[in-house]
């Protein structure tokens, strides 16, 4: 895929239907409960009747995308650990156990993850292969990948979840995974945000103040080796981004482009999410945030983006954990809508609407 059949491509996104919004809406009022009663659980039923042009709205088939890819920045000391942990993780989620699978469990959704950038080959059939490449080069001294490369790793998170709309999926939370990829996404941050660096960069998995001292001063000098273009989201991305960021862009561009309501998990899913926006605005209405990161800039990026989280758990885990449990609010915001009687039902006087 070239730059311009992307572009075109995106351009197929349109905006939700308003319509559906509005019934949904109406429908709710017409409940036996105060109006207006739940809150922004009654607005997300709503939003999810406008994507997916129903009155009804449904997430009962669901999934957690696990986006993952390597960084050469590692050698620089701004992890704890090694990329090796990249493939491990992901070889894992679905054959023993990461992170992510308790919350997947729970969350009743399926987990696929997807190789876009590890820095190995992942000999387990249980993730999908849509390697681009075998990791980024170390933005401290080089470009993170070409431009082209880019291309083709947002083009990979748009066709998994064309793959997904196929298979009847409604839903689709996010995740990522690679050593590492705090460290970029807080250079994509500063860099879009005109931020200081240090004020967007936080220890990841447990650095020392010393090894913070570390990431920052790597993050100024790749900001100053590259310069990106912060008006242009494949310069960014191909001059300090990571492999599994693009991908996450890609999915949030595919959710917009095939109707599905997707679902922010923290900071570093946010920054893809930023960048989707920026390179299609209308893909804005198709987004969840779950929760706000408890990274530096976790609530900049949402802020940046006019979204609000469901809730604050102080996390900073990644792999979707916070996305997963987004569901949950889906699940009773559902249930209230469908299992609520009307007023006329319960043989309750209407609530008025004040105007």
């Amino acid at each position: 895929m070239t730059e311009i059949d992307l572009y075109q491509l995106i351009e197929q996104i349109t905006v939700t239907d308003k319509a559906y919004y509005n019934a949904v809406k109406k429908r709710w009022n017409q409940l036996a409960k105060p109006i207006g009663g739940l809150g922004r659980l009654e607005d997300m039923v709503a939003e999810i009747g406008a994507i997916q042009k129903d009155l009804y709205p449904a997430v009962d088939k669901r999934a957690i995308v696990v986006m993952a890819g390597d960084h050469g920045v590692v050698e620089e000391g701004v992890t704890q650990t090694g990329q090796e942990v990249t493939k491990s993780v992901m070889e894992n989620m679905l054959v023993t156990a990461s992170s992510i699978t308790p919350f997947a469990k729970t969350a009743h959704a399926d987990i696929i993850p997807v190789d876009v950038g590890i820095a190995s080959d992942i000999e387990a059939d249980t993730v999908w292969k849509r390697k681009v490449r075998y990791g980024t080069g170390n933005i401290r001294r080089e470009r993170a990948m070409t431009r082209e490369e880019a291309v083709q790793a947002i083009f990979a998170g748009i066709q998994v979840m064309k793959e997904l709309s196929d298979q009847g999926y409604r839903a689709v939370a996010t995740g990522e995974m690679g050593i590492g990829n705090t460290t970029v996404s807080s250079a994509i941050c500063a860099c879009l945000l005109c931020q200081p660096v240090e004020k967007v960069t936080g220890k990841g998995a447990g650095l020392s103040q010393t090894g913070l001292e570390v990431k920052i001063q790597v993050i100024k000098d790749a900001l100053e080796l590259h310069k990106p273009n912060k008006k242009d989201m494949l310069d960014v991305i191909s001059k300090i981004g990571g492999l599994e960021v693009a991908g996450l862009v890609g999915c949030y561009l595919g959710a917009a482009r095939y109707r599905m309501a997707i679902i922010i998990d923290g900071f570093i899913s946010s920054i893809a999410a930023y960048m989707a926006v920026q390179m299609q605005p209308k893909a804005k209405e198709y987004m969840f945030a779950s929760h706000c990161s408890d990274e530096p800039a976790g609530g900049l990026m949402l802020n940046a983006l006019g979204l609000k989280a469901y809730f604050y758990g102080n996390m900073r885990l990644g792999e979707g954990t916070g996305a997963a449990m987004c569901f949950s609010f889906m699940d009773y915001a559902l249930a209230a809508y469908e299992g609520i009687p009307s007023f006329q039902d319960a043989e309750i006087e209407e609530y008025k609407e004040d105007l």
